[in-house]
C-alpha cells in the first residue's frame, strides 16, 4: 500500500520565547514552507492578543500562540509556551518533505533544542 503521507511532530525546548509573536510565527510559517516547498494558505490564530487581562491565561502550560498553517497538502500546526519557552510543532502533508530540513530550520529559528522529534507515515 502507499503512503497517504507523513507528519513531523517536533517538541523544542529553551526556546526564545521573544519570537512567540504573531508576527515572528508567521515569518517562521513563510520560510519553513519555502524551504521544504509547500504552497502556504490561510492561517488561523489563537492567543490572548485581544482578551481582557483579567481573562487571559495565567497557567505556564496555557500561555501562548497558537496557530494552523494550513497549506495546499494539508497543514502546519505550532503550539508556544511562552512561560515555559517551548515550541510543539507538528506538519502534515501528502506531499514528501525534508523531514532534517524542517528540524533544523525550526532549531535556528526558534534558538531551541529538540527534546523530541518523529515521523509518523500515514497509510
Amino acid at each position: 500500500m502507499k503512503n497517504y503521507g507523513k507528519e513531523l511532530i517536533l517538541d523544542l525546548h529553551e526556546c526564545n520565547s521573544k519570537l512567540f509573536t504573531r508576527k515572528k510565527i508567521n515569518i517562521y510559517f513563510k520560510t519553513l514552507c519555502k524551504l521544504i516547498d509547500m504552497e502556504a494558505c490561510k492561517i488561523a490564530w489563537w492567543d490572548d492578543l485581544y482578551t481582557p487581562e483579567e481573562e487571559k491565561q495565567t497557567e505556564p502550560h496555557l500561555v501562548g500562540t497558537s496557530a494552523i498553517q494550513f497549506i495546499k497538502t494539508s497543514n502546519i500546526t505550532i503550539h508556544t509556551l511562552d512561560i515555559l519557552k517551548r515550541v510543539y510543532l507538528n506538519i502534515f502533508s501528502c506531499k514528501d518533505f525534508e523531514t532534517k530540513i524542517a528540524e533544523q530550520y525550526s532549531v535556528d529559528y526558534f534558538k531551541g533544542k529538540i527534546v523530541n522529534s518523529n515521523v509518523i507515515e500515514r497509510i
